[in-house]
């Protein structure tokens, strides 16, 4: 079985050659960039499965990576943000980072939000994989078009640029359209960890998707249901 490669992108050589050591005891292979500038360059290889990306480094600080990134960039970004810093949190997310853990954090919570990851990609991908087999390649609900072959979301024929996390959140919820799902469910589902109290990444990624809808869709798609969760529209009129 081909190792899993991740790039890590931090200027902390110390906690750099920690993890180098214990990942490759979890049968990861790591790459480590000490700045923002050489470790952008490295992450438009596209040969990773995660990026594991932190905030404060010379020549480009991890907000300044992930704006470069841009929308499109497919490769998971697991952001490690100072403790208790939410503005840090809430921003890495809107700018496409996937989940974020905050420093200082144990190893063996890192190596679980990893696996997590992993696991919501593979899944993604054998979804797609026997969607297509069967004929149900795509899905369509109240205007939105979801292609999972290639994982592309239409809203009136225009294509709307989601991050993986962002793909599955919505396909979560086109699949149960007009069906309450709670935030907690969607964490579990798409995160793979239960939401701690406070935490705002699901709503922060709800958040996205509607800002992507916004130049192509006139009417909300997504409706926020106070104390319960979040509802895809099943139509127009809702």
């Amino acid at each position: 079985m081909n190792k899993k490669q991740i790039l890590l992108i931090d200027d902390d050589h110390e906690l750099a050659e920690l993890l180098v050591d214990y990942l490759a005891q979890q049968d990861f292979i790591v790459q480590c960039c000490f700045d923002g500038q050489s470790g952008l360059e490295q992450a438009y290889s596209d040969k990773f499965d995660l990026i594991l990306l932190d905030v404060m480094m010379p020549k480009l600080d991890g907000f300044d990576v992930l704006k470069a990134l841009g929308k499109a960039h497919k490769t998971p970004i697991l952001m490690l943000t100072a403790k208790g810093d939410n503005n840090d949190k809430v921003k890495g997310l809107e700018l496409g980072a996937d989940d974020y853990l905050a420093k200082p954090f144990h190893h063996q919570e890192l190596l679980a939000r990893i696996n997590a990851i992993l696991r919501r990609i593979q899944l993604i991908n054998q979804q797609n994989k026997q969607a297509f087999q069967q004929g149900n390649a795509i899905l369509s609900v109240n205007d939105i078009e979801l292609k999972h072959a290639t994982r592309t979301v239409l809203c009136h024929g225009n294509t709307i640029e989601l991050t993986g996390t962002e793909y599955q959140i919505l396909t979560a919820l086109v699949e149960h359209h007009g069906q309450i799902i709670s935030k907690d469910t969607l964490s579990e589902q798409v995160l793979g960890r239960k939401l701690s109290p406070f935490d705002r990444s699901i709503d922060v990624h709800i958040g996205n998707i509607r800002r992507k809808f916004l130049p192509f869709c006139s009417i909300e798609k997504i409706k926020t249901v106070r104390g319960a969760g979040y509802l895809f529209l099943t139509g127009e009129t809702q």
